[in-house]
């Protein structure tokens, strides 16, 4: 009986083994092909969807669209914003320059009076005080109105820089008319320069949001039936459409007489 039960288990095992090792390797090879061409068990269920990619595709678009009007919207505020604070430096430019040319107009004038002789008065200390008294009521009068700085007041009061109070007043109203110029050409050329930083701030300002309204037209249109699809504009790409008109900022020549040194 034990001779029996060795006997088959020597003789089926080997043959047992063999047919798992058969099993084995065939469920290996299916397991390979369905790794290496996967779409050939792909359930029809599951395959892409024309119509579901081109309703994905046009949320997008209408997404992108949004954002750009969003932002074209917030560029042409912006650029109307500068436009504005332009045109406000533009003015203040303007009067800082006439009230220059003025100034300048004023110096020649007493420039011109001092060729003639100044009036003999007697060379007394109450004449000495009294052109100090003069000296001192006129550089107040010009530093109150803006045209004299604090340090030149203090000069003027120390007499120091020049500021000599035994002159006749004829000549004292000389040198403050020049310093009312001088003082006047600094305050124009800084009003000058702030302007020319004001124009540059709103040409970018109005690029920028030229760029947008642009990008934002042609994402409008691609959304239409039938359009062909919208390129994204980026850093070295621009979409051509049609500008709005009003969007431009042109820039306005000014007269300017010659300055005089």
């Amino acid at each position: 009986m034990e001779k029996t039960v060795l006997y088959h288990f020597l003789t089926e095992v080997p043959e047992a083994a063999a047919i798992w090792s058969a099993l084995l390797v065939l469920a290996l090879g299916l397991l390979a092909a369905l790794v290496a061409r996967p779409e050939r068990d792909t359930p029809p269920d599951l395959a892409p969807d024309p119509a579901a990619e081109e309703a994905a595709r046009l949320a997008d678009l209408r997404r992108y669209a949004d954002e750009v009007a969003v932002a074209a919207a917030g560029a042409a505020q912006t650029a109307r914003r500068r436009r504005e604070q332009w045109l406000a430096a533009q003015d203040e430019a303007d009067r800082s320059w006439r009230a220059y040319d003025e100034a300048e107009a004023a110096a020649r004038r007493f420039a011109g009076a001092a060729i003639l002789p100044a009036p003999r008065t007697p060379r007394t200390p109450a004449e000495y005080a009294a052109r100090e008294r003069w000296l001192h009521h006129a550089a107040m009068a010009v530093h109150w109105r803006g045209d004299l700085t604090a340090r030149q007041l203090a000069d003027v009061l120390a007499h120091r820089n020049g500021w000599d109070p035994r002159r006749h007043p004829a000549e004292q109203e000389i040198v403050l008319a020049r310093a009312v110029r001088d003082r006047r050409r600094a305050g124009w050329r800084t009003a000058a320069e702030r302007e020319q930083r004001a124009w540059r701030d709103a040409e970018l300002a109005a690029e920028a949001a030229r760029t947008l309204a642009a990008e934002a037209y042609a994402a409008a249109e691609a959304l239409r039936p039938g359009s062909a699809p919208v390129h994204r504009a980026g850093p070295a790409t621009r979409s051509l459409a049609p500008v709005p008109a009003g969007t431009r900022t042109v820039r306005t020549a000014r007269w300017r007489p010659a300055r005089v040194g």
